[in-house]
C-alpha cells in the first residue's frame, strides 16, 4: 500500500512540475511577443501622429493634437480596464493536478 501511495505521489509531483514549466514558458512567450508588439505599435502611433500633425500644421494643429491626445487617453483607459479584468481572473494553474489528487483521494477512501 505504501509503495502505491508513493508511486501516486511521484506521478502527481511530475504532473505538477510539468504544469509549472508549461506556465513559465507560456508567460515568457507572452512577455516577449507582447513587448515586441508594444514597441512596433508605439512606433507606428508616433509616426502617424507626427504625420497628421505635420499635414495640418498650418490650419488645425491644435485640434489635431488635442484629438490625438483624447484618442490616446481613451485607448489607455480601455487597455487599463482589460489589464484589470485579466489580473482579477482566477488562474487555472495546477487545475489538472488538483483534479487528479481529488480523484486519488476518492479512490483511496475506504468504502462505507
Amino acid at each position: 500500500m505504501a509503495g502505491t501511495l508513493l508511486a501516486i505521489l511521484q506521478t502527481r509531483l511530475e504532473l505538477l512540475s510539468i504544469e509549472v514549466e508549461e506556465e513559465r514558458l507560456n508567460i515568457k512567450q507572452m512577455l516577449l511577443y507582447g513587448s515586441i508588439a508594444l514597441l512596433f505599435f508605439s512606433l507606428s502611433i508616433i509616426m502617424l501622429t507626427t504625420f497628421v500633425a505635420v499635414v495640418f500644421w498650418d490650419s488645425y494643429r491644435l485640434q489635431v493634437l488635442a484629438g490625438f491626445a483624447g484618442l490616446f487617453f481613451v485607448a489607455g483607459a480601455l487597455a487599463w480596464n482589460a489589464f484589470h479584468r485579466v489580473a482579477n481572473r482566477k488562474s487555472q494553474l495546477f487545475s489538472a493536478s488538483l483534479g487528479a489528487l481529488a480523484d486519488d483521494r476518492e479512490q483511496l477512501a475506504p468504502l462505507p
